[in-house]
């Protein structure tokens, strides 16, 4: 059987895959984007259990001067409505609706740290600051959206006068990349409230995108019928055009120098292009490059051993509730995007430096003592708690409520536990803790009121998606980090030293997520054009 030819091979079906596939198979490319699960949408997707219907991955989108440009780019019409975030400590829960929250949320920390004003209003200053530099970040539609060449008015009148605000706005970005941990401590000597401000962040998070957070919770936004309507849209976009999608299709080997594929079934494919929008560790450990001069070999190897040595972001725990209760209950409480602190005392070193010795001494560690850790980091944790019938009340039953509860949960531990034949035991040992902090704390009602209960862990996210340490966004917040990161050099970070091959996805910056997914998707299909009419 002879292997089929394709201009442009799109692997990953996620957001990032999407994109590029989208506007490849829209410029009139033959394309075929690959997904190794039955449907696209990776991190961004949603589905029904039971009846009710959960988002599988992000809770709510932010446009970030990205998504809607590229929506009304690509002539996708999304039923959108404001995903409304609360926040909540203890007993005390403040609705952010504009930029006075600021003000609720001044007397929310001073209700539970009086004495701290002083630091407080130190935090709030920074965030407003901050908030000034996103208006400005963001405040454009982002011009690789834009045909630069005919909208000439979006050029002069927008473009080359925000330019200089842009790029003062990047120095100040760069001056503040110190893990936000880190950085409070120069000021905040409370260590309860420096956790409460910062746990619910990825470890060691910038921390300009750490306190940018008050402006991405103005910028929230959420499609009726769930997330995954913006991954279908894109998938829509991509059929319509031509372009070829398959699925439940997992690529085994790269070979460099042919421009060709393998996938599990020996099922081999040609490309003049390949757009990687899945994990890169997998990229540079599946990839053949006999055949390449030694020069490309070793930059190869290089890059890889690189991808190696770095570790995939922080991972999540995420338990899924059904509750015989009307969704009007919960909403009495706080609004569908909620992050809620049970307890005014904050992780300390719970997460830290008690769970790194546990997993330094997990082979002299008994279980008891991991639970009773676990109790620990359940008690203090910071929870993001969507409930999607809030933003859409016809994704649940009537009468009825569907929540999703999440905490960061460090991938590590997880295998461990695996590893050792206990992980089903462990799991349902957090579930119940889960519930038992958040039933005896925010939502009371949902004691034997729980009708369809499961979950999705770090281990769980890898096998599913693919990323590597079950990764919710792109590398970890180390001292290096193997990719371009900076939003100023964001054409350079979709370019791989393997010939041929261009990469996508939230693998391209740090912070990362659906907005910059959606922006290297089609730096990389601009690439893979550009290449294709110079060959």
């Amino acid at each position: 059987m002879s292997e089929s030819k394709y201009e442009t091979i799109v692997v990953g079906g996620g957001i990032a895959g999407l994109t590029s596939a989208a506007y490849l198979s829209r410029a009139g490319q033959k394309v075929l984007l690959i997904e190794k699960n039955k449907e696209c949408g990776g991190l961004v997707s949603s589905f029904i259990r039971d009846g009710f219907q959960f988002d599988a991955g992000v809770r709510a989108l932010e446009n970030a001067g990205i998504i809607f440009p590229m929506l009304k780019d690509m002539g996708i019409e999304l039923d959108v409505v404001k995903s409304k975030v609360s926040l909540g400590i203890e007993n005390e829960i403040i609705n952010i609706e504009d930029i006075s929250g600021l003000l609720k949320y001044r007397e929310l920390l001073t209700k539970f740290y009086p004495g701290c004003e002083g630091e407080i209003d130190k935090v709030l200053k920074v965030i407003r600051k901050i908030m000034k530099h996103m208006d400005v970040l963001y405040g454009i539609e982002n011009p690789v959206f834009k045909d630069l060449k005919r909208d000439r008015a979006f050029v002069f009148k927008k473009l080359l006068p925000w330019l200089p605000r842009f790029i003062f706005t990047i120095g100040k970005i760069n001056s503040m990349g110190m893990p936000v941990e880190d950085y409070l401590k120069t000021f905040v000597k409370n260590a309860s409230l420096r956790d409460i401000i910062a746990q619910h962040f990825f470890k060691n998070t910038p921390t300009f995108f750490a306190l940018s957070y008050f402006s991405l919770y103005l910028d929230y936004f959420y499609p009726k019928g769930g997330v995954i309507k913006l991954p279908d849209a894109l998938k829509n976009k991509v059929t319509e055009s031509g372009g070829e999608i398959k699925t439940e299709t997992k690529i085994i080997e790269v070979l460099a120098d042919k421009c060709v594929l393998r996938d599990q079934n020996h099922i081999t494919y040609k490309y003049d292009n390949l757009i990687w929008a899945a994990d890169l560790k997998t990229l540079y450990k599946i990839t053949d490059t006999d055949g390449l001069s030694p020069e490309i070999k070793t930059k190869i190897e290089e890059k890889g051993r690189l991808y190696r040595e770095n570790r995939g972001g922080d991972s999540v725990f995420s338990l899924f509730l059904g509750v015989d209760e009307p969704l009007e209950s919960f909403g009495k409480i706080a609004n569908g995007h909620f992050f809620y602190t049970p307890s005014k005392l904050g992780l300390g070193s719970t997460h830290r430096e008690d769970l790194r010795y546990l997993l330094d001494n997990f082979d002299k560690t008994e279980k008891k003592q991991i639970l009773t850790w676990l109790d620990k980091f359940t008690g203090l944790n910071t929870y993001e708690i969507s409930i999607p019938g809030l933003k859409d009340p016809e994704m649940v039953p009537p009468g009825k409520t569907g929540i999703i509860i999440s905490l960061f949960a460090e991938y590590d531990l997880f295998k461990k536990i695996q590893e050792a034949g206990w992980i089903d035991e462990f799991i349902a040992e957090l579930e119940d803790r889960v519930l038992n902090v958040i039933s005896g704390s925010v939502y009371p009602m949902l004691k034997d009121k729980i009708i369809t209960r499961f979950s999705f862990s770090p281990v769980s996210i890898e096998n599913r998606v693919g990323t590597s340490e079950g990764a919710i966004t792109g590398w970890a917040f180390q001292k290096s980090m193997p990719v371009i990161n900076k939003i100023q050099l964001s054409d350079r970070s979709v370019v791989t030293p393997i010939p041929s091959i261009y990469q996508a996805g939230q693998w391209a910056y740090s912070p990362a997520g659906v907005p910059m997914s959606i922006l290297t998707g089609k730096l990389a299909a601009d690439k893979a054009l550009k290449h294709h009419n110079f060959r």
